[in-house]
């Protein structure tokens, strides 16, 4: 199988989650990698431009949903221009969150549990 770039967005509160989350992709067998844009400083449109860019460079989109996603303007702008680019995309749960924590960006879109077997399906379907 041919290797799957797949770009996770999240706020910026929950970088550890994140860490632990593309962690994942560093196991030799696992047959994707993970991107993101993530911003230290206040983002402008030249950081939307080079993310945009990167998102088009992606086979794919999840979405990492915590109890600050839906203050992340940042990430909810990744997830809009996922949809416009039209990346497939999932949500994951993490940290404890749960359906009252989905910003609108995300309504429709598959979300499941943070899980090797829900993660590897869908990087599997790209």
């Amino acid at each position: 199988m041919a290797t799957k770039r797949v770009f996770v967005t999240f706020a910026i509160e929950d970088v550890e989650l994140k860490r632990l989350f593309t962690g994942q992709a560093k196991h030799d067998r696992t047959p994707f990698e993970f991107t993101d844009m993530s911003v230290k400083e206040p983002w402008d449109e030249d950081w939307k431009t080079k993310c945009r860019s990167r998102i088009k460079g992606c086979d794919g989109v999840i979405a990492l949903i915590s109890k600050n996603l839906k203050n992340a303007s940042g990430a909810r702008w990744e997830i809009k221009c996922a949809k416009e680019e039209g990346k497939p995309l999932l949500g994951v749960y993490i940290g404890g969150a749960g359906i009252l924590d989905v910003p609108d960006e995300l309504m429709g879109v598959k979300k499941v549990e943070w899980t090797w077997a829900d993660i590897e399906a869908f990087i599997s379907s790209l």
